[in-house]
């Protein structure tokens, strides 16, 4: 560590100070997949052993949905859960959630002064960081339940330095191809690297590579798949959905905001761990869960929805629901912004016939993908417009909506939270 950095982290006080020097030190968008490093530095202050009933979650879409629904079934019942996601959509603190509360400055800022202790000379990245500094916030704790959220594939990924009593995955699709593999196959076996020996593992994709099967049973995890152990089917009439477990069952339970899938894996991980609330519970608690950046809706009148979908799967189940409510409204606009490495043009193709007007926006960073290249992607018959941020966007479009408009705001993680930066501040 160079004499730069040390002084720069001696000078850190606050949590902004720690972000600061970390995003300095090691750029937020670098990753560095293995487990030698962020283990050596774990082991130092036996970070790695957190407490309760720890739950290991990945997949490539519907992590942070499943987390929530885990979470709030959870605390329904009296349990202390704490819950670590990323990434943020406005807040660091989003991160991490102890009962529902996201961790404070104070307690994040103390967390990452350990860590930085801990790892004296040792390379960390932005995520290794901050991952054993929401370790040491929960050891603290001293929660019933972790919830820990993988953060890019599974075997080399730094939450996986824990020992986790329920692995689960929630589906699997082609994502961050360039570190995980470029078929199904390939990035299965990357995922699946977080089951670990005489432990249960969900698994909720309704395609399960065979990849994911031979490394269970190369592992000795036991598996409990959807559609074999544990289903879920929507009513006739549409308007709400059953679960049959291995050994419970619910039926008319209420739709939500997230999606059917998620939810019932969720159902059959804490049927798993004998942790099932009863029915009335799980109605309760399914009929109020909701999720920022999830089928959010921020307005009626016009109708403004914005959703974090980033990759052709997550992209799909989104036009699909776009399809059921597009025939309610004037026009569809969609609001977009991209990073380049996704699959722009599988991502938005659904959602062609269903768009009046595209307005595609250019998202910062090397990562980010012009608004011309997005331009690129669409059908030479799209009606496009093309801005170089989402402000200069924003104020184009608003004042040409009708009330019987909607607006659709998706894309990136990046896309969504830079809308919802302008909302609140009155320029929306």
């Amino acid at each position: 560590m160079n004499s730069q950095a040390v002084s720069s982290s001696q000078s850190c006080q606050t949590l902004a100070d720690w972000l600061s020097f970390i995003e300095q030190s090691h750029p937020i968008d670098r990753i560095e997949l293995g487990l030698e490093r962020v283990l050596q530095v774990a082991e130092r202050g036996q970070l790695q052993q957190l407490p309760g009933i720890k739950i290991l979650l990945g997949g490539t879409n519907g992590k942070g949905s499943s987390a929530r629904c885990l979470e709030q079934l959870l605390l329904a019942q009296g349990y202390s859960v704490g819950v670590y996601t990323s990434p943020h959509l406005l807040k660091f603190n989003e991160r991490l959630r102890i009962n529902n509360i996201d961790v404070s400055d104070e307690l994040w800022a103390s967390a990452l002064a350990k860590v930085n202790q801990l790892r004296a000379d040792t390379a960390l990245t932005y995520f290794e960081f901050t991952t054993l500094a929401a370790f040491s916030v929960l050891k603290q704790a001293k929660v019933d339940v972790c919830i820990i959220e993988v953060g890019l594939g599974g075997r080399l990924d730094a939450t996986n330095i824990i020992e986790p009593d329920l692995s689960v995955l929630t589906t699997i699709d082609l994502d961050h191809q360039d570190w995980l593999g470029d078929t199904r196959e390939k990035i299965g076996q990357e995922k699946a690297g977080i089951f670990r020996a005489g432990k249960p593992a969900v698994v909720g994709d309704l395609a399960v590579p065979q990849s994911v099967l031979d490394e269970a049973a190369r592992l000795g995890s036991t598996l409990r798949l959807v559609n074999r152990d544990y289903r879920y089917q929507l009513t006739e009439a549409g308007n709400s959905w059953s679960f049959h477990g291995v050994h419970q069952s619910f039926s008319a339970l209420p739709l939500a905001s997230l999606p059917l899938q998620n939810m019932a894996t969720c159902l059959a991980c804490l049927e798993v761990l004998n942790l099932l609330p009863d029915a009335a519970l799980v109605t309760k608690v399914l009929s109020e869960i909701q999720l920022a950046g999830r089928m959010q809706w921020l307005s009626k009148t016009p109708a403004v929805l914005l959703d974090v979908a980033h990759n052709p799967q997550s992209a799909g189940y989104l036009a699909g629901k776009l399809s059921e409510i597009a025939p309610a409204y004037r026009k569809v606009h969609a609001l977009v912004g991209m990073l380049k490495d996704k699959d722009m043009r599988q991502s938005l193709a659904d959602f062609v016939p269903l768009v009046h007007q595209w307005h595609l926006v250019t998202l910062p960073g090397p990562r980010g993908a012009t608004a011309q290249q997005l331009a690129q992607q669409l059908p030479s018959t799209a009606v496009s417009h093309c801005y170089e941020n989402m402000h200069n966007a924003w104020s184009t479009l608003a004042p040409e909506l009708a009330a019987d408009d909607l607006v659709l705001i998706f894309g990136s993680f990046v896309t969504v939270s830079q809308f919802l930066t302008l909302w609140p501040q009155g320029n929306v």
